[in-house]
């Protein structure tokens, strides 16, 4: 059975209320349109690192908005990122540091899957801001996450993640037929790699890729790249949203799937050439 899935891109601001405003209204459209899985893109509640441990003190509170909103919409909504205080076992990130949580809520609005992002982004890039040191407030998380879902076998990325194939790899041994990247790809990086690594991840995982990103022009001066879509896996761009607020909705298509992967049967021949070796 097919399903809908959407991905959702924000111009995201310094003012939590006002970005949870905007994330309530685009997914309840999505699932007017049909999607069943709504992803947001990463930092959709706040743009602003500086305050992502002041964001963190209000997690339950956001946390609790974000499973009614699920409930509500009836969606199985991907929480892009989230800044969280608290390891996954519930020991506390010392500060000023946090985990940048992708938490995964079911249409009743019940958390059942939460990731911490893995690769910081720590690197220079040729634009205004010119240095980005994630590792500076951010803590790393450890490990990959599948979850199963109504749709599919769900595994979760976050934005930097995307540059690192192995990660992906780990989501599809795990049984990953969709995978989530919500981003906040910068204009210069975005226009160079998004769409290319978005597609090969696509392509060499034989998954869909949801790719989530924040597009615009930010209030703290910071260039986001958009060019949201969904990718299925024979690399087919099947929706993009070019600037600015709004979403892109697809099928997924569970025998285009599985025909993909029977005819070109990547995993079987992979684990082939690994006993080889």
């Amino acid at each position: 059975m097919n399903s809908r899935i959407a991905v959702i891109q924000m111009t995201s601001g310094g003012v939590l209320e006002d970005n949870l405003r905007v994330a309530d209204r685009l997914v309840r459209e999505a699932a007017s349109a049909g999607a069943r899985l709504v992803l947001l893109p990463e930092n959709f509640a706040l743009f602003d690192s500086a305050r992502l441990r002041e964001l963190a003190g209000r997690g339950d509170e956001v946390r609790a908005r974000l499973a009614d909103l699920a409930a509500g919409a009836g969606v199985w909504l991907v929480a892009g990122s989230l800044p969280l205080a608290e390891r996954p076992d519930g020991t506390p990130v010392p500060a000023p540091r946090v985990r940048a949580a992708c938490l995964v809520f079911d249409e009743t609005g019940t958390l059942r899957a939460r990731y911490d992002k893995r690769h910081l982004f720590d690197v220079d890039v040729a634009d205004a801001q010119r240095r980005y040191r994630e590792s500076d407030y951010i803590e790393p998380g450890e490990t990959p996450v599948v979850v199963e879902t109504p749709v599919g076998c769900l595994g979760l990325s976050i934005c930097y993640d995307l540059r690192f194939a192995q990660h992906y790899q780990a989501l599809r041994d795990a049984g990953a037929q969709l995978i989530t990247v919500p981003s906040a790809f910068t204009a210069v990086t975005g226009e160079a790699h998004w769409e290319l690594l978005l597609r090969a991840r696509a392509v060499e995982t034989q998954c869909y890729l949801l790719g989530a990103d924040q597009g615009g022009r930010h209030a703290n001066g910071r260039e986001t790249w958009g060019h949201s879509m969904i990718v299925d896996p024979w690399g087919e761009v099947l929706g993009v949203q070019t600037q600015g607020e709004g979403g892109v909705v697809a099928e997924f298509d569970r025998e285009r799937l599985r025909g993909i992967r029977e005819k070109m049967p990547l995993q079987m021949h992979r684990k082939m050439v690994s006993r080889e070796a």
